[in-house]
């Protein structure tokens, strides 16, 4: 909920990634968003990549493998040319007209948190859904849920709905079939900080937590809505 953990915890993506100077905003009680440039080097690493750089990180995350007809910068921006160069990859490869999406649409990460459980990240070139639900057997656990969207076709029929992939706590979200191993490894790296997160929750003598007064306000206001329903009198079958 947060976008700052970035550079400790996703160093390889910093490069290419705007974490701490990304935007949040609330809205009701049980809906917020932050949005992160993608494109743009973080702020920490503030002048050691030339625009040249950040695309070829972006691109495949390793120049070393990059071809001499790798995508170039030229007179523009790194974040320009990964929005043409996605536009026209994403639109052939989902035959999708892409022509009228902005280049914020094209590349950054748009997250949206729907109180309870539910995170949806609209944007093109990352269009996926978190989910996460009790295990009903165990409330230090729970069942967390990625699922991974595409455009509607412009013609042609919809594509029928994927069959889940089960994975055990063991496994690395890189096993999944058909999982990029970058974006897997992102995600592998986030749930083992969940397992740290709970130990130290339980571990702490200090009653709560201390949140960042900006970014940290998905938190603070996901857990108010928390404490709301927390404080609500029970409800009573036919009342």
């Amino acid at each position: 909920m947060e976008a700052y953990h970035v550079i400790e915890t996703h160093p390889q993506v910093a490069p290419s990634n705007a974490d701490a100077n990304s935007q949040y905003d609330v809205y009701g009680d049980h809906v917020n968003r932050f949005i992160s440039c993608l494109g743009v080097a973080s702020p920490h690493l503030e002048g050691r990549f030339s625009e040249q750089d950040i695309l070829d990180q972006f691109t495949v995350g390793d120049a070393s493998v990059l071809s001499e007809d790798r995508p170039q910068v030229g007179d523009g921006t790194a974040r320009q040319a990964m929005a043409d160069l996605f536009r026209t990859m994403f639109g052939a490869a989902t035959g999708s007209d892409l022509s009228a999406t902005s280049d914020s649409e094209m590349l950054d990460c748009f997250s949206y948190t729907l109180f309870p459980n539910t995170y949806l990240f609209p944007g093109v070139s990352l269009p996926m859904v978190y989910r996460f639900r009790p295990d009903p057997k165990d409330h230090r656990r729970c069942i967390y849920e990625v699922f991974f969207l595409r455009p509607v076709p412009s013609d042609g029929p919809r594509p029928e709905p994927a069959e889940p992939i089960l994975l055990t706590d063991e496994q690395s979200f890189c096993e999944a079939p058909g999982m990029d191993a970058r974006f897997g490894k992102i995600l592998d790296q986030d749930t083992d900080n969940l397992f740290l997160q709970q130990e130290g929750i339980e571990a702490s003598a200090k009653r709560g937590l201390t949140l960042g007064n900006y970014q940290e306000i998905r938190i603070r206001h996901f857990e108010q809505a928390v404490d709301r329903y927390v404080a609500m009198p029970p409800l009573r079958p036919g009342r």
